[in-house]
């Protein structure tokens, strides 16, 4: 079990490879970069998703992390929900966590700390766990966009791994220290505290994100 809780699951048994339900096209990472928010960009992103769902035998789609980036070095702001397709989305175990972009994006989403899942089908350990890695990479806000700001919300588009800098995550378990909407989001939770793996640790995190298959 301590084997389990560091590496980011809760709950019993082990999916094995390849045991993925065959509609799998959503997932939240087992594990990160190891490099806290440094995913070497949209593109090291993509493919650890692609990675880790090869390995879970549903590597024969494009998938996409759910990562927004901002205006930067002449590049155009990225918007999460515009990479990952119009759904339905369903989750490792074959239920179904959204219809299409607006259900994802509404309070209807059926998007909870049961059904959020790794790509094995594993529970994310959340609020109340030992350790509690909830917070979830995004850069996002509620709708899934990027911030048009002079603040970090993307710990540099995702290549900063230092204790300086910042990104917006959300909750897998849509728990919080309060009811605020913000603390039940699985997308705009808070800011993270720095962009370095223990960073992302102090504050609940692991360096996880989302992964959607865009077709």
């Amino acid at each position: 079990m301590v084997a389990l809780a560091a590496a980011g699951f809760s709950g019993t048994g082990w999916a094995q490879q390849g045991s993925a339900d065959k509609k799998m096209n959503f997932f939240a990472t087992s594990a990160g970069s190891g490099k806290g928010a440094d995913l070497g960009g949209l593109a090291g992103a993509d493919k650890h998703c692609q990675n880790l769902a090869k390995a879970a035998g549903a590597g024969n789609r494009n998938w996409r992390a759910y990562l927004s980036t901002v205006q930067s070095g002449g590049k155009k702001a990225v918007n999460a929900r515009d990479r990952i397709g119009n759904g339905p989305w369903y989750n490792a175990k074959g239920e179904l966590v959204a219809k299409n972009l607006d259900d994802l994006h509404s309070d209807q989403a059926k998007l909870t700390k049961q059904t959020v899942l790794t790509e094995r089908g594993q529970m994310v350990n959340g609020r109340g766990d030992k350790p509690n890695m909830h917070d979830i990479l995004t850069g996002s806000d509620s709708q899934g966009r990027a911030f048009h700001m002079i603040a970090d919300t993307t710990c540099g588009n995702w290549t900063r791994s230092t204790a300086d800098g910042s990104a917006n995550v959300g909750h897998s378990d849509r728990s919080g220290l309060s009811e605020h909407l913000a603390a039940k989001s699985w997308n705009h939770s808070h800011a993270s505290r720095g962009c370095s793996q223990e960073a992302l640790r102090s504050s609940g995190g692991n360096g996880l994100f989302y992964c959607f298959a865009a077709r």
